[in-house]
């Protein structure tokens, strides 16, 4: 099979379009063909390595979220057969949909709906996820609750920005004055522009802050919560920051892999309470443009991969 793959940690220059052998189905698993696979901010910091993550073996393959049609199933599979179109997220802790083909367990994957495109579902997958397990599960946001919601335009926030009008919040977002029109059209209620605004000045008493800069902003995301408040932190590693008031919670979404959560996804989409992102669409051989507008962090909705 055709890949994106890496020999080495590094920059850009590591990645290469190449062969590798075709994974096989083993018990449990199916082995999807895959159409499209999403580009998420994580691919990037696993080719840099470093203190996020490791590879203890090359070849490598990034790519955590895709969708595609079975091509082959390993024994004991009995809900998927050869032909069904099928989306989802990799195990945690695994990558490789930057491939023509990748093996994973038939638990963890959800059917395609006709009325979803391949490259859609792929765009759908992870961020959605994310966005559900830390607004619904982790900050558990309620109908009449404030949420700010750091970066805006970005295809997680975008997602939970969508998400938390339909539960009924008032959204606050940040974001370029370039992208204000994009993420109003998604449902927030207030943009504030971050070159020219300080958000921690801007906003107070907050019930809640979902964070998906990291960094300078994460720290200062404390500062806007009301007592009791909520932060649910995804850019700011393995664990959430300290919070350096004791009248808060500082959370860190554990966005483990399950096949109800892409049927949540399936289900918001369907009944138009969240809409699939803006997308920038490039040929698998072309990952490299892909990843380096990633690694700029300033474009919004999602970059997919067109596999087949």
């Amino acid at each position: 099979m055709k890949a994106i793959i890496m020999d080495r940690h590094g920059g850009l220059e590591v990645l290469r379009y190449g062969d590798l052998p075709d994974p096989v189905a083993e018990p449990g698993y199916v082995v999807v063909d895959i159409h499209a696979a999403s580009v998420n901010g994580a691919d990037c910091k696993v080719r840099e390595g470093g203190s996020y993550t490791t590879v203890s073996k090359f070849p490598y393959v990034l790519g955590r979220d895709f969708s595609g049609v079975v091509a082959a199933v390993g024994a004991g599979v009995g809900d998927f057969a050869v032909g069904d179109a099928v989306f989802g997220v990799l195990a945690a802790g695994r990558d490789g949909t930057y491939a023509e083909k990748v093996a994973e367990k038939a638990a963890l994957l959800c059917r395609k709906p006709a009325a979803l495109s391949h490259v859609e579902a792929a765009a759908l997958a992870l961020i959605g996820l994310t966005a559900l397990v830390s607004v619904e599960d982790t900050i558990k946001l309620k109908r009449g609750e404030t949420i700010l919601i750091q970066g805006g335009a970005g295809g997680v926030a975008g997602y939970a920005i969508q998400l938390a009008k339909h539960i009924g919040a008032r959204v606050i977002t940040t974001a370029s004055a370039a992208n204000h029109d994009y993420v109003m059209s998604l449902g927030a209620d207030q943009v504030i522009d971050y070159n020219k605004e300080d958000f921690s000045k801007a906003v107070k008493d907050v019930d809640a802050v979902f964070e998906t800069v990291g960094g300078e902003v994460a720290r200062r995301s404390f500062a806007v919560l009301k007592p009791g408040g909520r932060a649910a932190f995804i850019a700011s590693g393995a664990a959430a920051p300290v919070s350096p008031r004791p009248d808060v919670q500082s959370l860190r979404p554990a966005v483990g892999r399950d096949r109800a959560h892409l049927a949540r996804i399936l289900e918001l989409h369907a009944n138009k309470a969240v809409r699939v992102p803006e997308i920038r669409l490039f040929p698998l051989r072309e990952a490299v443009a892909a990843q380096r507008i990633s690694e700029g962090r300033h474009f919004r909705g999602k970059l997919v991969l067109q596999v087949r």
